[in-house]
Order: C-alpha cells, then sequence, then structure tokens
C-alpha cells in the first residue's frame, strides 16, 4: 500500500501531467524494437524480450478511503513506454484493513464497462486483494467517476474543466474502448497506423495485446503490496475481459487460477493469418496450464457454447470446469456467476472443494429410436437438483455463426429419472436432419451463501452454484445411422405452466419478480399457423395490467382480477414498437416476455421511451394454457399483415 503521508504529493505531481504531456526523452522503450523489421509470427515470439517485472510501477495514488473494514484506492499505475511516450493504468484496488498474506485478483472490465469499486470491495470482505484495472479508461467509485465523456475531457487535456479527472493514458497509443480514441482504431486489426506501436502489419499493434501486457503490470502491482502473498494471484473477467483473462493467463505463468465468462472461447474467425497465429484465441487457449474454470451461458453471443467444446481440448490443464446456464445471453445468475469466486475460494485460499465435472453419456440407439443421455454427477456434496437440457438449433463445425440464433435458440428440459445415482432422460426430436446438442447442469446446495460482484458489478448472495457437464453432440449423420426417429410433433400448446416449466423460461432479475421469457417461440415445434391467434388464461387477485412482449413489441393486457380464470387473445395487431408499428405477423419470433411492465427504446434519434404496465398489485398471477388457437394448422405461412385504423 502506498504510504498515506505521501498521497497529496502524488495527487499534485499526478496533476501536473496532462494527456500528451508525458514524453519520455531518451527512456528506453518497454518492448524491444523489431529486428529487421519483421514483426512476431508467433505467441511466444509476441511476448519475447518482454518482462512484466522490470519496470518501476511508479504508482500515482489518486484517491483514498475506508469503507466496511476494507481499504479502498483509485491508483495509477506505470503501463510501459511507447513510442517514447508513458503509459498508465488507472484502477480501483482494495483489500481487507490488516489483512496479510492475502490472495490477489486482477478483474478485467468488459467493453462498455468501467473498473468498478464494487469488485475489490465485496471480495475483500472474502479475504482477497483486487485490483479492477481501467484499460478502457472509465472508472466507477465513490467520488471518482470517469464516464466517457471524462476520458474524452482526458484525452483533451482540459484540466479547468470541473469534471476533469486523471485516468488511463495510453500515451502515443490508443488502446481505449467504446469509444477508442481514433475511431479507426479496431481490436480486432494489426494493420499500423499513427496509433499503434509498430509501423507494419504487428500483432503488438492489436489493442488486445496492449491491454494484456496491462493486466500483467496489474499482477506486478499486487506482487509488490506488501499484503498480499505472491504466490497466490489470479484473474477473472466478462466479455472483452473474458478473452483478455485467457490472454494474461496464456502469457504470465503468475496466474495461479482464472475464471474468464462469456469471452476467451470465440476469436477464431479472422480473416488476417497473422492475427490468427498470435490474438486468436486458440492460441492462448492451447497454452494455459493453470486450473481454469469457464463461466459459459449457454446462448453467450460472444463466447459460444459450441467453441467451448474446443476450448476443453486445447487447454494443457487437465484441471478445469464448466458452468452453462440455459437461455442466458452474455449475463448470468446467482448460482452461476458465484463459480469465479468458489474457484479461487480453492486454488487461492484452499477452502472449498469443487466437486468432479459431471461424467455424460449420449446413447443413440436404442429400443424406441429416441435418444438418451445419462449423467453421473460427483456426489460428494449436497445435489438439490440435476437438469438435462438438449435443442437441435446449434450450428456444426465449419458453418457461419448466426448471431440471431445463437442468441435465441431454445433449450428443451429433459426430464430426467434418478436410478442410483445416475440420472436419464429421453430426448424426443423434431427431426433427424438437425444436429443434437445436450448437457446436463448439477446444482449443489453452499455450506453458508457467498456474495459477490457479478459481471456488471450488481452485488448478489449465492446459496447454490452450479456445474455442467461437457455438451455432446450428434451430427445428422450420426442421428440416421444410429436410426433415430423423429418422435416429437409440433405443438398447439406453447406453455402448460404445469411441473417444471420455468426451466424452459429465464429471467435475469435476482429478485422475487415474478415475469419470465422464453425462446419456445424459436423453436420450430411450436411455429404459429398462419391466421393464428395467441391465447391464455390468467388469474391474478387485484385488478392488474399484464404485458406480453414478443421480441421488441409488446401488448399491454388489463385484467380485472378476482378468483375467476381470465381468458387472453391476441394478435399481432395488438403488439406495438416504440415506434407505434404493429407487429406484421408471427413469422420469425424469438423471444416471448410475460411481465407486469415493460419499456419498449426506439432506434430514432430523440425518440422518447414507451412505458407498458405498471407496479404488479398483490401476488403473483397464475398461467395456464398459453397455446396458438384457429389459423390454417397444415399451411404456416405468416398470417397477412393486419392494419388499424
Amino acid at each position: 500500500m502506498i504510504n498515506k503521508s505521501k498521497l497529496i504529493t502524488l495527487f499534485i505531481l499526478a496533476s501536473l501531467v496532462g494527456f500528451g504531456a508525458n514524453r519520455i526523452l531518451g527512456a528506453e522503450e518497454s518492448l524491444p524494437p523489431l529486428t529487421g523489421g519483421k514483426a512476431p509470427q508467433t505467441f511466444e515470439e509476441l511476448w519475447t524480450g518482454y518482462d512484466p517485472q522490470k519496470e518501476p510501477l511508479e504508482t500515482e495514488v489518486l484517491k483514498h478511503w475506508e469503507e466496511d473494514g476494507v481499504v479502498l484506492q483509485i491508483v495509477r499505475y506505470h503501463i510501459g513506454i511507447f513510442k517514447g511516450q508513458k503509459a498508465m493504468m488507472a484502477a480501483v484496488y482494495g483489500f481487507p484493513k490488516g489483512g496479510t498474506n492475502l490472495p490477489g485478483l486482477v478483474q478485467i472490465h468488459g467493453g462498455g464497462q468501467f473498473a468498478d469499486y464494487k469488485a475489490p470491495l465485496t471480495n475483500a470482505k472474502r479475504g482477497y486483494a483486487t485490483i479492477s484495472i481501467a484499460w478502457a479508461g472509465r472508472v466507477s467509485a465513490p467520488g471518482y467517476e470517469v464516464n466517457s465523456d471524462t476520458v474524452k475531457l482526458f484525452w483533451e487535456a482540459k484540466t479547468n474543466d470541473p469534471a476533469y479527472k486523471l485516468t488511463t493514458d495510453w500515451g502515443a497509443l490508443d488502446a481505449y474502448h467504446a469509444p477508442c480514441r481514433n475511431a479507426k482504431n479496431e481490436f480486432g486489426s494489426v494493420a499500423p497506423a499513427a496509433w499503434t506501436l509498430d509501423a507494419v502489419e504487428s500483432p503488438r499493434n492489436s489493442p488486445w495485446f496492449l491491454c494484456t501486457l496491462a493486466a500483467r503490470r496489474a499482477l506486478t502491482f499486487l506482487e509488490q503490496q506488501p499484503e498480499v502473498d505472491a504466490q497466490k494471484l489470479g484473474v477473472y473477467g466478462h466479455s472483452m475481459g473474458g478473452k483478455l483473462t485467457v490472454m494474461t493467463t496464456a502469457a504470465d505463468a503468475r496466474v495461479k487460477a482464472a475464471a474468464p465468462s462469456c469471452g476467451g472461447l470465440s476469436d477464431r474467425t479472422s480473416e488476417n493469418p497473422l492475427y490468427r497465429a498470435t490474438i486468436n484465441d486458440d492460441q492462448s487457449l492451447k497454452r494455459i496450464s493453470c486450473p481454469m474454470v469457464f463461466l459459459s451461458p449457454a446462448n453467450d453471443f460472444h463466447g459460444r457454447i459450441d467453441d467451448l467444446q474446443k476450448a476443453l481440448g486445447e487447454i494443457k490443464s487437465q484441471d478445469w470446469r464448466l458452468t452453462c446456464s440455459p437461455h442466458h445471453n452474455h449475463q448470468d445468475t446467482e448460482p452461476y456467476q458465484v463459480a469465479g469466486l468458489l474457484w479461487f475460494d480453492q486454488y487461492l485460499k484452499g477452502d472449498f472443494q469443487f466437486p468432479q465435472t459431471p461424467d455424460a453419456s449420449l446413447k443413440l440407439k436404442t429400443a424406441d429410436a429416441v435418444p438418451s443421455f445419462t449423467v453421473n454427477p460427483d456426489s460428494s456434496r449436497q445435489i438439490i437438483s440435476v437438469d438435462i437440457y438438449y435443442t437441435q438449433q446449434g450450428q456444426m463445425e465449419g458453418e457461419k455463426n448466426d448471431r440471431e440464433n445463437t442468441i435465441a435458440r431454445f433449450w428443451h428440459h429433459a426430464d430426467a429419472k434418478p436410478n442410483g445415482n445416475s440420472w436419464t432422460a429421453d430426448l424426443p426430436l423434431l427431426a433427424i436432419e438437425k444436429p443434437l446438442w445436450v448437457y446436463a447442469n448439477v446444482l449443489y446446495a453452499l455450506d453458508k451463501p457467498v456474495t459477490g460482484a457479478g459481471y456488471y458489478y450488481g452485488r448478489y448472495k449465492a446459496r447454490q452454484f452450479n456445474l455442467s457437464s461437457r455438451m455432446l453432440v450428434a451430427t445428422p449423420a450420426q442421428l440416421k445411422a444410429a436410426g433415430v426417429q423423429a418422435t416429437a410433433k409440433p405443438s398447439l400448446l406453447i406453455e402448460s405452466f404445469e411441473k417444471d416449466w420455468q426451466k424452459e423460461w429465464f429471467t435475469y432479475e435476482m429478485t422475487d419478480n415474478w415475469a419470465r421469457k422464453t425462446h419456445k417461440l424459436h423453436d420450430p415445434q411450436w411455429q404459429a399457423p398462419a391466421g393464428a391467434k395467441l391465447a391464455l388464461e390468467v388469474r391474478t387477485g387485484p385488478p392488474n395490467k399484464l404485458v406480453v412482449g414478443l421480441d421488441g413489441y409488446a401488448a399491454e393486457v388489463s385484467l380485472a382480477g378476482g378468483a375467476e380464470w381470465r381468458s387472453v387473445t391476441l394478435v399481432p395487431a395488438d403488439f406495438h414498437d416504440a415506434d407505434g408499428n404493429p407487429l406484421p405477423s408471427w413469422s420469425g419470433l424469438k423471444e416471448l416476455r410475460l411481465g407486469a411492465q415493460e419499456t419498449l427504446r426506439s432506434k430514432k434519434e430523440g425518440a422518447k421511451p414507451v412505458f407498458l404496465g405498471g407496479n404488479w398489485k398483490g401476488a403473483a398471477p397464475e398461467f395456464r394454457n398459453l397455446r396458438w388457437e384457429g389459423g390454417n394448422h397444415l399451411n404456416n405461412a405468416p398470417a397477412p399483415h393486419r392494419f388499424t385504423s
């Protein structure tokens, strides 16, 4: 920790350093010059000659405070000298007051996000020292808020502006994001530009490389803090921070455990061969030998679950785990988010023990021509539930990624039957011309609740944690060869709301809010007949307004209340978007929502949001028989556009 007596002096000195005024004449460059003008061609060459421990940190403390027994600081540390200019990283650092021999964590935010004090604060209460790095320049802390506008003030050195604050300074380079300082800067590029390190095509020009270098310097920061045990360092991050977690772990042996979420898996498709040989995710993954847990929602667009299966075959480490929530995209709920914290508890603190990855097997050749899936979970901890999910909306190897399908694919919940320590479920399929993807989730009880700051720093308290099996895949050729038959049938009944119905619906709310969403309408099994109406029955105590949402459209339904079941029937024209346009038809729907209120936002500049529904009164509503009614069941062509006066 920096001596508090130096705080005022350091702050004054730091304030005198304006953006662009940090050129250091004759200073040694942090990275070696290119040999013969040739850029690094491999991952190893990329890091050859760089020592993240060599240069002084020159740490500045911009703010110091204590909260709930936790010491917190806004700091800047020396990243390096590039093209004769110093680069400095802003960050939030925190640790439990009086703590010693603490495990240390580097937390890496995602694109458009902030370095946020809530991560170091909540981690400190669990016995960790954490540095949350502001690689994009944004910082969120009491009395020290740096948003995108503030970052621009820093770029322009507008020190007289009341909102001006010191933040991350990339000097002669540009590794900012959302926005980048230079509009044409791209993280996926290795091309030379005025703001890049090398004057030729080089992986050292990629902001991914620069941010990884800065994260390695954050590890140096941690190991030099007197309260930190330098042999117990971990790294975690979300989205772009997930990729940076994977890159940092691959590049630095000081990382003893890692937990990437929603990233570090799917950056594999660059058309540039130099990028593919150095920055691609597989180049990092195959060099990872430390324990790693992957937090990978099954519908995530950025760290796709199909690429997760590749990653497991690429990493050197045999000590890994998965947690994959069904239906979720790029965010998660408590039992999934907490896996990262528990991973560090096991490998950095030694006070937790993960069960083994559930053993799973897929049987295609069966007596009734219906595939079956069996999972054998580790029963060393109390098992709360075993759930099996499958879909036929996945993409096979070599197919171009369909982002919308990835986000909206529907995961069927299979009814698993226990037999000793095994659970087996039949997987009825609608077609054998499409692949089958299936995996299992095992929910375990925690001995005591665990509190953390989530993907977007919302505080949560987990009482359970989820562990996933590998996802197994069968191709259409394998299904056909095994004699699998299509036994599932199209259905007008979308949801009965019985038994485990919520397993096929989802929410990101960490509250008792009853609102739910589903991707069932994206599955061909529940395609609407032409001319059909959407119907359901609702029972609610006091009068209320129900909001039914379909993709970017919604309908508000007034409910009279009372003990009777009330019928609700809707046609496409009952649904409108934020600009008042009616839903053209039921064709192509991906998401259905039931809730008490909803906000629709227009893409038109200056348009006001549209608010539907309101605060729900009384107990949660009861639903039954969500279905398609009427229409032409033999012809599923889109319903005609319906206009209203």
